[in-house]
């Protein structure tokens, strides 16, 4: 029963790690987050993955920063926060219903307030 629950972890964090890779790709896609949730998923069934994906070179510290203090660059948050304005004002010129625009507005709006409210940290600070 074990391996089923280790190989349940492990396919979890593939397919966030392959999001993540074609975030890198499309600009409109994120990457970080993606290899948060990857990184939680390995660290319940595959520690190999958990320990590169925070010694990544460039990602590793902003994954670090999210795990131990629930940190973000304040940099990457007005970039979230100017991606989901700039998603939101395009969905305007899509024939959507109106009572979508308004959901999926109200739930971007309320994401940007959390986003905004998150701890910051400098990368330029050196951790222990």
């Amino acid at each position: 029963m074990k391996w089923m629950y280790i190989t349940i972890w492990r396919c979890i964090a593939i397919l966030f790690v392959m999001l993540s890779i074609i975030g890198l790709a499309l600009p409109v896609m994120p990457t970080v987050p993606f290899l948060i949730v990857a990184l939680w998923a390995a660290s319940k069934g595959w520690p190999q993955l958990e320990t590169w994906l925070l010694n990544h070179p460039k990602y590793g510290p902003d994954l670090r920063a999210w795990r131990d203090h629930r940190q973000i660059r304040r940099r990457n948050k007005i970039i979230a926060i100017i991606m989901m304005a700039s998603g939101y004002i395009i969905s305007w010129f899509i024939p959507l219903p109106l009572w979508l625009r308004l959901t999926v507005g109200g739930i971007l709006l309320v994401v940007a307030i959390w986003l905004s409210l998150l701890d910051e940290y400098d990368e330029s600070e050196k951790r222990p």
